[in-house]
């Protein structure tokens, strides 16, 4: 379970990094569609340190549930 929490953090970059290539890609042509990819980006980066923080305090939690 930790592991595939793990993996989608780094979704969530993966997407982010899309995201800015294709701003640059979009900016001087259609600034507008450029608009939408850096909602995603941001929205991406911000779910990112969402999740790490989640999973951090899951894995502390069950963490002090064993000892």
């Amino acid at each position: 379970m930790i592991k595939i929490l793990r993996y989608t953090e780094y979704l969530y970059l993966a997407v982010a990094l899309i995201s800015l290539y294709k701003i640059g890609e979009l900016w001087e042509a259609d600034r507008d569609q450029a608009y939408v990819f850096v909602f995603f980006a941001v929205v991406s980066i911000a779910m990112f340190f969402f999740r790490r923080n989640y999973r951090k305090r899951f894995e502390k939690r069950r963490e002090s549930e064993k000892s």
